[in-house]
């Protein structure tokens, strides 16, 4: 019998399905916890847990321990990496939870819009105060949704029905599934200007923490509402604390930096305050924990992996190569543009590679997403289907003869009308990654590090040391140029390797003077 450990409060049906099944002992104590049961349990197999920490001490305590299981979909929680070196595959149930927090963006909306909470406590008090709690109403307004992943998607379902006009933010959405949803897609600082509420649905990484900052609050409608269901640390604190003081702003918030007992910092500024109740409902926690038990199940009896999140990198395949289609996938998609909606992400794995294409998916995704990619093939395609997003792993050209390459393209719709496409191919040699072609411009063998600025523009004379001149009136020293032609000899590229970070202003208006088809500055 193997044993299985439920240390939180999760529904009975993951107990009953494993002890259904014959092959599992299940304890799952009332109250209890999960680092003492963990101890006290070292030939454990499996532990099941939702929003508890798994540390790297944790596990080491456990000798015996094969499997953890997230009822949930996030796994930040769990030190996965440690899990992988001590051979415990780590799996999650993503989507479980996924309408219990839509449905609790709906129900902040209307209690904060009908004064629901101060209006109860007042009646319950023998007052009478109708005029005290005039609200407002859903109907005709304008809600941005911040995160269009499968939460963002539900919230803008479920927001239908009050006749709201749905504007969203999502890199990775492609405009035809927008439509489809309702949704009009705007960048960021549109988005929040425009919209009488935002509800935020991204996660917390290095990309989104702090975004939700000064430049966009300031922005917001005065009286407007913002809902955070997604993560503390994507808010700026402080820069809300002035943009409440100036503009009268509602804040609707689910999250916190630690789940804990305590005072919390945005007490002052919070005009509703749950206890991260967003996946707290019965139909979710059955939900995930069937979806757990099952998984268990299906990975003992079967092999099914499906649900793995930390499987390590295939022997054979040097990590370099992950980093290097990463690298790739970001490249690509600055080169189509902001403003473009990817509809097909193509790919090409040579060499060697060949074999590793499934696993290579993930960190394309990952690049493509600002969500923590799903982690297996099959989740990572369902991923890009539900944002609209085609994939394809294309079958090499043997006369192309790339060793070890990697070649990634997109295709992205700037309208219904018009598609842009782009192309890039790279390597790794001696442990370097490289990029070889970006779209029509061969045998570049540029090594990508730090901040880089780069141009596409019709070829003429003078046009480089135009753009160095521009970068040093900016204060910014060059370290590296890659600056060849395309087949035609028309066109020309310019790669710029300086020394710290250049301002979207400022590449704009370097672009603006030499009229260039492309202008951006990436972080490598």
């Amino acid at each position: 019998m193997k044993k299985v450990l439920i240390p939180t409060a999760l529904d009975s049906v993951a107990r009953e399905t494993l002890e259904a099944h014959g092959g599992y002992t299940v304890l799952q104590p009332d109250g209890a916890d999960p680092v003492a049961l963990l101890a006290a349990n070292p030939d454990a197999h499996a532990l099941i847990v939702r929003s508890e920490k798994v540390t790297a001490e944790m596990l080491d305590s456990a000798p015996g321990l094969k499997v953890v299981i997230r009822a949930g979909a996030g796994y930040n929680t769990i030190d996965i990496r440690h899990a992988r070196k001590n051979g415990i595959d780590v799996m999650n149930t993503p989507g479980a939870n996924s309408n219990a927090v839509a449905e609790e963006v709906v129900a902040l909306l209307l209690a904060d819009a009908r004064h629901v909470v101060p209006a109860d406590a007042s009646t319950r008090a023998g007052k009478w105060e109708k005029k005290k709690f005039m609200g407002r109403e859903l109907t005709g307004k304008t809600v941005g949704i911040v995160g269009l992943g499968h939460i963002g998607q539900l919230v803008a379902k479920r927001l239908k029905g009050f006749d709201v006009k749905l504007l969203g933010y999502d890199p990775f959405l492609s405009a035809d599934k927008a439509r489809a949803l309702g949704i009009t897609l705007l960048p960021l600082p549109d988005l929040f200007a425009q919209s009488d509420a935002v509800t935020l649905h991204i996660p917390e990484n290095d990309e989104t923490r702090g975004m939700i900052g000064t430049a966009l609050l300031s922005a917001m409608k005065p009286g407007a509402t913002l809902v955070n269901c997604a993560r503390a640390g994507i808010l700026d604190e402080a820069a809300l604390r002035d943009a409440k003081a100036t503009l009268g702003l509602r804040f609707l918030n689910d999250v916190y930096p630690k789940d804990a007992e305590g005072p919390k910092s945005v007490a002052d500024i919070a005009d509703i305050m749950l206890p991260h109740l967003g996946a707290s409902t019965r139909e979710a926690n059955r939900n995930a924990a069937l979806l757990a038990a099952r998984e268990l199940i299906d990975l003992d009896d079967k092999g099914i992996d499906s649900a793995v999140v930390n499987r390590d990198i295939p022997a054979g395949l040097d990590p370099s190569f992950g980093r290097l289609a990463h690298l790739l996938t970001r490249l690509c998609r600055r080169l189509v543009g902001p403003d473009a909606k990817p509809t097909l992400v193509e790919t090409t794995f040579y060499g060697t590679l060949r074999p590793f294409a499934k696993w290579l998916l993930n960190p394309i995704v990952a690049a493509l997403s600002q969500d923590d990619p799903p982690g297996t093939f099959k989740q990572n395609v369902a991923a890009l289907a539900d944002r609209g997003i085609a994939y394809r792993d294309r079958e090499p050209d043997p006369a192309k003869a790339y060793a070890n390459s990697i070649t990634i393209d997109i295709t992205a719709a700037l309208d219904p009308q018009h598609l842009v496409r782009a192309s890039v191919r790279g390597t790794v040699e001696e442990g370097n990654l490289l990029v070889a072609r970006i779209n029509g411009f061969d045998r570049l063998y540029c090594a990508p590090s730090g901040n880089n600025v780069l141009f596409i523009y019709d070829d003429r004379p003078g046009v480089l040391a135009q753009i160095a001149s521009a970068l040093a009136a900016e204060g910014v020293n060059i370290d590296d140029v890659r600056n060849p032609h395309d087949a035609t000899g028309k066109t020309s590229l310019a790669i710029l390797r300086v020394n710290k970070p250049v301002s979207g202003d400022a590449v704009a208006r370097i672009g603006s003077a030499i009229g260039a088809t492309a202008a951006f500055h990436v972080e490598l």
